[in-house]
């Protein structure tokens, strides 16, 4: 079965018109993108645009031999004109399924938003999975076969890419491919970026891909550390890297802190950006659950962990620190840098990086700084990926 990617955008294309914004004037060349429209095998087109047959044209396609023209998502704006030629556009009511005389099978999948999404089958047996803008499955509690090409909008629900790995629709080499890209996201590097976090990738307008064949799926990388300084966005960009999977289980080392009002409304927000479905574990345990099976660990962050184990060896005590608790805390760094190499877990850890500002006036402000300096070195030797967030913006360090 082969694919054809007419348009990869949003419903109002990439530039959007008439938009000022950064994203959008930095959307050109192979970044520009018509509203998303996917033939296949040039018998079925999902998603009439305006400009449909120019950009078939572009592609090197005709639309010549198309039998069913399939909508997915309510199209705001003046109704698109159809082409002489082309059947008239329709949607299949959810749960029911339509063949086509070329052998194709099209299955309506039901949505938790206005639209339909489109299963497709082709003659030889292969399987994608379309979605339109804003629109996640509902419905999907059975285990279901992965399918070879899913498309769907990873930036603007990520949740739907979650939903569909928990139901096995999508496994470890399904090629996800992202579409109804629109202006939230920079276009280029920090698009591709934050879509390979997710497992995910786009292509160009005009690509046409074999489904079924062997592509390059962006594999995510098995532990990362995301640090930044104070209020730089390091918690955001490390819960955006685990939003596309259905379970995570989210480290907080910080503790309650009772009685601290301040604390607790920073706890509150990080917990109203969370998916529903994450679960929460106050510790600074962190060995036994790297060495442990199980999700994705998101541990933030390592500089609470550092203040624990230094509240543990009594590091903020000259003399303690001198007789046994500088080495106390190596080990205890050790014990958790090993267990980090050691883990068959995806984790994304947070930390502070804070060597970069005013030197301590304190001999243990010092000596905390140092020892954060020490922990995220050590940490970041055992990461495939390592970031730094700077005023909200993600630096690749490694990976």
């Amino acid at each position: 079965m082969e694919l054809t990617l007419l348009g990869t955008g949003a419903p109002a294309g990439l530039p959007r018109p008439d938009c000022p914004c950064a994203a959008c004037a930095t959307a050109l060349g192979a970044d520009a993108r018509a509203a998303t429209s996917l033939l296949v095998d040039g018998a079925l087109l999902l998603d009439l645009t305006p400009g449909t047959v120019f950009a078939a044209a572009r592609a090197g396609r005709s639309l010549d031999d198309v039998r069913q023209v399939l909508l997915s998502h309510p199209h705001d704006g003046p109704p698109v004109e159809v082409p002489a030629g082309l059947p008239q556009p329709e949607r299949v009511p959810d749960g029911r399924e339509s063949a086509l005389l070329t052998g194709h099978r099209v299955r309506a999948v039901a949505l938790d938003a206005p639209g339909t999404g489109y299963a497709v089958t082709g003659p030889d047996g292969q399987r994608l999975l379309y979605l339109p803008p804003g629109g996640a499955p509902a419905g999907l509690e059975e285990r279901a076969d992965p399918y070879a090409v899913v498309l769907l909008d990873v930036v603007g629900r990520p949740d739907a890419l979650a939903r569909l790995r928990e139901a096995g629709a999508v496994g470890p080499a399904t090629d996800v491919v992202a579409v109804h890209l629109d202006h939230d996201v920079p276009p280029g590097a920090e698009s591709r970026r934050r879509l390979a976090a997710a497992g995910a990738r786009a292509v160009p307008d005009g690509t046409t891909l074999e489904v079924g064949a062997c592509e390059d799926v962006p594999e995510v990388p098995r532990r990362t550390l995301v640090l930044g300084g104070a209020r730089s966005g390091k918690s955001v960009e490390a819960e955006r890297r685990l939003e596309s999977f259905p379970e995570v289980l989210y480290v907080a080392t910080g503790g309650t802190r009772g009685g601290d009002t301040e604390w607790a409304a920073r706890v509150s927000a990080h917990q109203e950006r969370r998916p529903g479905s994450w679960r929460t574990v106050e510790t600074c345990d962190l060995a036994p659950l790297l060495k442990d099976d199980g999700p994705p660990l998101l541990v933030d962050c390592l500089s609470l962990w550092l203040t624990d184990a230094m509240d543990a060896v009594g590091a903020w005590d000259d003399a303690e620190w001198a007789d046994g608790g500088e080495r106390a805390l190596r080990d205890r760094m050790r014990e958790l840098t090993d267990a980090v190499r050691g883990t068959r877990r995806t984790v994304v850890a947070v930390s502070n990086e804070v060597g970069s500002g005013i030197v301590p006036a304190t001999a243990s402000g010092r000596r905390y700084r140092d020892e954060l300096g020490r922990l995220n070195a050590a940490f970041a030797r055992e990461c495939e990926q390592v970031l730094l967030v700077v005023a909200g913006q993600a630096v690749v360090l490694r990976g």
